[in-house]
């Protein structure tokens, strides 16, 4: 088993760290692994010896050329700030560089204590790990960016949370794993040069086009920004709650990370909440564009340091970067939702259209994600679905009446713009019911009903008649739908 390790970080970022070890799984089983993704990381692993793969991908055997550590990062939690979390229950077996150049981490999760565990038991739960592996594989699906999963596997042994669950191991794959949270800790406890160090190795890694900026600090925090706004697009046009968007669950790289109480919103609601530790709203469905501004005015904060270091006059410009994200965000918002409407160009009345429309959604209790499908049905004279959504045929005609003439302002036939809006709005998402069953048949012994959900979210955008029951939210009648953070 070759993986080709070229550990960056290990080698040049010594003291940002501490060396790690997996605990010793007692009878690692392969649950799942994703084949494609070892392609295109360039990994030669025989992926028939399920046994070997297993063991590798438990922390049980240390593959060669890996360096495990442990990534030191502090955070805002809920908005308090935590000046030492770190990685306590994950470890950085290495890096790897695919064969079109780009770098990956390959990480543990669930791997065991490390010393930054503070007396955690460092373990994970097959569940929390079979949901980011399923979630995360649906958001690459969907184009939005995200860390993606590698392997799940089984430990043989018993996690104790509210009580015993089979433990299991998630192999992550990050372009870096470097967060808000990790300058936080540099700038909290050593400063500028700690923080210009991380700064530099992140611009080098991560976007080295900026290190010939006049001030290269400040034109990271500018890009970081951005690709900000444009993943929290991402999120809200697909329905997606993260559910604890916390500074040390933000990745520099723009990529989704840390999974935990995540969901896909059914029922339209603004102030949707899933996470049972989110009593207050404040990652909400409709604040997460806020929560983004908050956190990245966090960012800038632990940037100042190095922006200072090379100009001290850019200390203002970072306060208009971090002033201007709202319209910044609005910005990519209504590019986003013009897509799924079916639109070309901006024109003066989309932001009211936009508006309108999720005031709708809201007002009748619509799924989020089958209403801009069956839009798209209109388009093609088909009114069944559209119906199917709508508590009596009338409740949203006047917007439709609108969203329709604001189609005929741009002159495209209507089958050319259906297709267009197919390719933006999946059919299919991990639908929460469906996620808890098949999350439950695993623990249970049973990976089928995982494995056919893995498959049709893999498969987002294409209708097929054999997946009609994914396509549908849950029963009006169901209970209230919670998840739980997965340490």
């Amino acid at each position: 088993m070759d993986f080709g390790f070229d550990n960056s970080f290990h080698a040049t970022m010594e003291g940002f760290y501490t060396p790690a070890e997996a605990a010793t799984p007692p009878e690692p089983k392969l649950l799942a692994f994703n084949a494609a993704l070892a392609e295109r990381l360039g990994l030669k692993v025989d992926a028939g010896d399920d046994e070997a793969v297993a063991r590798v991908f438990s922390g049980h055997t240390v593959p060669d050329g890996a360096n495990p550590l442990a990534f030191a990062y502090a955070g805002h939690q809920f908005g308090h700030f935590s000046s030492q979390l770190g990685d306590g229950r994950a470890l950085l077996l290495g890096e790897v560089v695919a064969p079109d150049g780009a770098r990956f981490d390959l990480q543990l999760k669930g791997s065991g204590p490390t010393a930054f565990s503070r007396n955690g038991d460092g373990k994970a739960a097959i569940g929390p790990v079979l949901r980011e592996y399923l979630v995360s594989e649906a958001m690459a699906a969907m184009g939005v960016p995200t860390t993606r999963a590698l392997a799940a596997v089984a430990t043989g042994e018993r996690v104790q949370r509210e009580r015993a669950h089979p433990g299991a191991v998630l192999t992550r794959v990050a372009s870096s794993h470097i967060r808000v949270g990790t300058f936080q800790f540099f700038a909290a406890h050593f400063g500028a040069d700690h923080v210009t160090q991380l700064s530099d190795y992140a611009i080098r890694r991560h976007f080295p086009e900026l290190a010939g900026a006049a001030n290269p600090h400040l034109a990271l925090l500018d890009h970081v920004i951005g690709l900000q706004c444009e993943l929290v697009a991402h999120w809200l046009g697909v329905g997606f709650i993260h559910g604890v968007m916390n500074t040390d669950n933000v990745a520099i790289s723009g990529e989704t990370i840390d999974y935990g109480p995540c969901a896909f919103m059914d029922r339209f609601a603004v102030e949707t909440v899933f996470s049972s530790i989110d009593a207050n709203g404040r990652y909400a469905y409709g604040r997460q564009p806020q929560i983004m501004h908050w956190n990245m005015a966090r960012f800038a904060e632990a940037l100042l340091p190095a922006i200072h270091a090379v100009a001290p006059d850019d200390v203002e410009r970072a306060k208009e970067l971090v002033a201007a994200i709202s319209d910044r965000f609005l910005g990519v918002w209504f590019t986003r939702m013009r897509a799924k409407l079916g639109l070309v160009g901006a024109g003066d009345e989309d932001s009211a259209l936009i508006d309108r429309l999720f005031g709708d959604l809201e007002t009748h209790g619509i799924d989020f994600t089958s209403f801009f499908r069956a839009l798209a049905m209109l388009l093609r004279g088909d009114a069944a679905m559209m119906e199917a959504q709508l508590p009596h045929p009338d409740a949203m005609a006047p917007w439709i009446a609108d969203w329709w003439a604001r189609l005929e302002s741009e002159g495209i036939a209507p089958l050319d713009r259906a297709a267009a809006m197919d390719a933006v709005n999946p059919l299919y998402i991990p639908r929460n019911h469906q996620v808890e069953a098949a999350l439950g048949a695993a623990e249970a012994g049973d990976l089928e009903p995982w494995l056919a959900l893995l498959e049709v979210v893999r498969n987002p955008y294409t209708a097929r008649a054999e997946w009609a029951d994914y396509a549908g939210p849950a029963p009006a009648e169901a209970a209230a739908y919670t998840t739980y953070c997965g340490t």
